[in-house]
């Protein structure tokens, strides 16, 4: 008991001092553990082959599989459409569907999903992607709570209370396991919460748009300074009066001051970068790129109308899917010496010429016609599947680096069938929650939605060996006696209180260890704590269990969640920021969680 209560004061120090990473710092304390035989050598890797370990392993490749396919930006599309402009309407939006997301795959995957998504929304709307980032980033975390296999710790919880039951005095009735839906009632309790909360105070306890955001980030900055190209990109109409009817995108561009056509869709056909050659007719719909005022000038002009927001455009001009880039006329070029029109950039590559810049000199005019030579760079809007297949061509080289990855729409329907089955299999079969979704993942990479190479790098190995490494010494602290010993202090010090105090206790112990250690740590440690003092309390030991669990996505007043560290340079977030909105919301989150835990369970 000496030797792993030493252990847990390395692991608490190694945590929250940071003196090294924290799996490196759980892969150190697993093998403390079995160098010093408080867990027999024999078991001290049996956390590879967890049930939890695997599962998440699983979950991570069947949430990159349904992004391979395209399906999760269709919906954000979808939301982009149906969400308006105004904050009250978008917040509930965005966040709903980023929680629903995220209780089907990691909380950090769903909001990265999203990020690109919203920052598009701040553009479109003007509303500063400061007031609609934490609560996406929030969202994302409360989803977690929706299902058992939302959040790392709930994925645990079945395997520490398998292990406990080993422990557990004669005289006690092993613990139940949860099934896949058994939080869910609590969960969307505390989605809506965290909703309604952002609608209601968001105003008051949201910044507003700090410098050096997002949507004035340094590649816009880049392109703006050195090329002159600024600007949003709009959506406009061609009705039948409009003076561009019957000319063709070439004579379109040619007109003063008019801003790029990056597409046109004419009835359900979307063209990005149609050739200049290609005839506008009326009813086709545009998608323009330069700055407003040039927008508004060109549309009077010409008679066509704007349209208020992007509809038609927002999906395929996602900045996950297209977007600007630079590249190279090297020598040997098979384009050098031939115009821009003549190499085909638009019809053969898809790719539209947005300026060259040649020996300190920027040419943004007349470029259709203006002969490339070796060393020009291209600035080009394009497609990131069409920038791809240019770097198979040696008549260029791409300079810029570019989110590519490649897309499988054709498999959306294998990919759902199989995460589908995978969870039938959860739900209605006595398979290990483990097996049910390999078989899910096993499916994707089988039936061609992810390679295998592709399911290898989706995988957070920092996470896994987290949770591989800390499970030995949650074994430990149970199997020694220490879980019992620290229950029975923590009673005598509490003395004779209610059951619904000692779950507080325990909820707010839980809070205080996710932000200084990782939420896996804290309920690794914690579980079996918890499950000794309700042994000794007369309560039930799953539900203190689980309490343990779930208060471990309690981690808004600090940005050390890893969905807080992701929106907090995009959304230019100061931790007094998170401490402010976040302070309330870990409030919310345990004046929820006790009464929902109790009520339903």
């Amino acid at each position: 008991m000496l030797a792993v209560l030493l252990i847990l004061g390395l692991t608490i120090y190694l945590f929250v001092s940071e003196v090294v990473r924290v799996d490196v710092a759980a892969i150190l304390i697993m093998v403390l553990v079995g160098a010093t035989g408080v867990v027999p050598a024999a078991h001290v890797f049996d956390g590879f082959a967890s049930n939890a370990v695997i599962s998440i392993i699983a979950v991570m490749i069947m949430g990159a599989g349904l992004d391979r396919t395209g399906v999760m930006s269709q919906l954000a599309g979808y939301i982009l459409r149906v969400g308006g402009s105004t904050e009250k309407r978008i917040i509930p939006i965005i966040s709903g569907t980023v929680g629903i997301i995220s209780s089907f795959m990691q909380n950090i995957g769903a909001a990265a999903l999203f990020l690109p998504v919203v920052s598009r929304i701040s553009t479109r709307t003007s509303i500063p992607l400061s007031r609609l980032l934490m609560p996406m980033g929030f969202c994302a975390i409360l989803g977690g709570t929706m299902t058992m296999v939302g959040s790392s710790p709930l994925i645990l919880l079945n395997d520490l209370l398998l292990n406990a039951n080993e422990a557990l005095p004669a005289d006690v009735t092993p613990m139940q396991t949860f099934h896949l839906f058994a939080v869910t009632p609590i969960g969307i309790v505390m989605v809506t919460a965290g909703i309604v909360y952002f609608v209601v105070l968001g105003t008051r306890l949201l910044p507003e748009l700090h410098d050096g955001m997002a949507d004035s980030s340094a590649i816009s900055q880049y392109f703006e300074e050195l090329y002159g190209l600024k600007g949003d990109i709009f959506e406009a109409f061609v009705p039948v009066n409009s003076s561009l009817v019957g000319k063709t995108i070439g004579d379109a561009e040619a007109l003063p001051n008019a801003p790029f056509v990056l597409g046109m869709r004419v009835g359900r056909e979307i063209a990005l970068e149609p050739p200049i050659d290609e005839v506008i007719p009326a009813g086709a719909t545009f998608a323009l790129m330069g700055s407003q005022d040039q927008v508004r000038r060109f549309a009077r002009a010409t008679g066509i109308d704007l349209a208020r927001d992007m509809e038609e455009f927002v999906e395929v001009l996602n900045p996950s899917r297209a977007g600007v880039s630079e590249v190279v006329i090297p020598p040997a070029s098979s384009v050098a010496g031939r115009t821009i029109r003549q190499a085909g950039m638009r019809k053969r590559y898809g790719a539209h010429v947005l300026a060259i810049y040649r020996q300190e000199e920027v040419i943004r005019h007349d470029l259709s016609d203006t002969e490339l030579q070796v060393g020009d760079t291209l600035v080009l809007h394009s497609f990131w599947d069409d920038l791809y297949r240019l770097t198979q061509d040696r008549s260029f080289v791409v300079v810029t680096d570019y989110p590519y990855e490649v897309t499988r729409p054709h498999r959306v329907f294998h990919a759902l069938a199989f995460f589908l089955l995978a969870i039938g299999m959860v739900l209605f079969t006595d398979l290990r929650l483990s097996l049910a979704l390999l078989t899910g993942a096993v499916g994707m990479i089988l039936s061609g939605v992810i390679t295998i190479d592709e399911a290898y790098r989706s995988v957070g190995w920092q996470s896994v060996f987290l949770l591989a490494g800390l499970l030995p010494l949650g074994l430990a602290v149970e199997t020694t006696g220490t879980a019992a010993w620290l229950a029975h202090e923590v009673l005598r010090l509490l003395g004779d209180v209610p059951l619904w105090v000692l779950q507080s206790v325990l909820a707010v112990l839980t809070t205080g260890f996710t932000l200084l250690m990782s939420n896996v740590g804290a309920t690794v440690l914690l579980v079996p704590l918890a499950i000794n003092i309700a042994i000794g309390a007369g309560g039930n030991p799953a539900v203190f269990a689980l309490t343990v669990a779930l208060a471990a996505s309690n981690s808004f007043l600090i940005p050390t969640h890893q969905v807080n560290a992701l929106v907090m340079g995009p959304g230019g977030y100061a931790v007094a920021d998170f401490m402010r909105a976040g302070g309330i919301m870990t409030v919310l989150f345990l004046v929820i969680l006790i009464p929902m835990v109790n009520l339903i369970f």
